[in-house]
């Protein structure tokens, strides 16, 4: 019978509850529990096990480029990146607020991953987040423009309570990337939060964006309530691959 219990639980797709049930029989510890205890310890291996393909869902959706994670970050004045201000970011009342995060530095300093682990934070805690190399999605928006498929990606990352934008301003923006993005940042305003990595600093994104009046505009979405952190200090990748040779 336990047998026949356990395919029904893995036909029905209650994996929490299959692994419990296995393991208590496995473990002689059925006879450990009363009825209404092994019920409800059943129901919370269900709950704990959703609850954890949930989060592995919503990462693996977010496309993030570095599987980075908050406690490996590495806090220090050399940085300029300061532990208690970043564990205030990821209380996440940016994202509630529908406010930016504008991360600036040179190369290697570790902007990619800094904003990728307050994503993947943010997955943890339930947010649906969605990350872009900026140059890719704006060429990948062109072409949905050229074959009608531009509404649904632009309605998928409408959906998203934060957008990350990694390597923003590499090249400058053509007219048509300039209106797309002028686009995502008006339908977000105040409605979804965003994470802005550059090399530049901000006051040179005017010029990447090009024609005053698109930047002003979308300059002033992106700037207004913005949390800004400018990382200092020697390339991440550098001392990495130095480690790794001293090794």
């Amino acid at each position: 019978m336990n047998n026949t219990t356990l395919q029904k639980l893995k036909q029905m797709k209650f994996y929490g509850m299959y692994d419990a049930f296995k393991s208590a029989i496995e473990t002689g510890r059925l006879s450990g529990y009363t009825i209404d205890q092994f019920i409800s310890h059943l129901v919370e291996s269900e709950s704990d096990d959703r609850h954890n393909r949930r989060i592995e869902r919503t990462i693996k959706n977010a496309r993030f480029r570095y599987k980075s994670q908050m406690e490996n970050l590495i806090f220090s004045e050399k940085r300029t990146l300061d532990k208690d201000y970043i564990h205030r970011l990821t209380e996440f009342n940016f994202i509630n607020k529908s406010e930016n995060i504008l991360i600036t530095g040179s190369t290697g300093v570790g902007k990619s991953y800094l904003s990728s682990a307050i994503g993947h934070q943010a997955c943890i805690e339930g947010y649906r987040v969605l990350y872009f190399n900026t140059n890719k999605v704006l060429a990948k928006l062109k072409m949905a423009k050229a074959d009608g498929s531009y509404l649904k990606e632009i309605a998928k990352i409408e959906r998203h309570q934060l957008i990350i934008f990694d390597d923003f301003g590499l090249q400058m923006l053509d007219k048509q990337n300039r209106m797309t993005l002028l686009e995502i940042i008006e339908d977000r305003h105040e409605k979804g939060a965003a994470i802005f990595t550059s090399q530049l600093p901000v006051n040179e994104w005017y010029e990447i964006i090009g024609e005053k009046t698109i930047a002003d505009a979308i300059m002033d979405r992106l700037v207004h309530n913005a949390h800004r952190i400018e990382l200092t200090g020697e390339s991440m990748r550098r001392k990495r691959t130095e480690k790794h040779i001293e090794i």
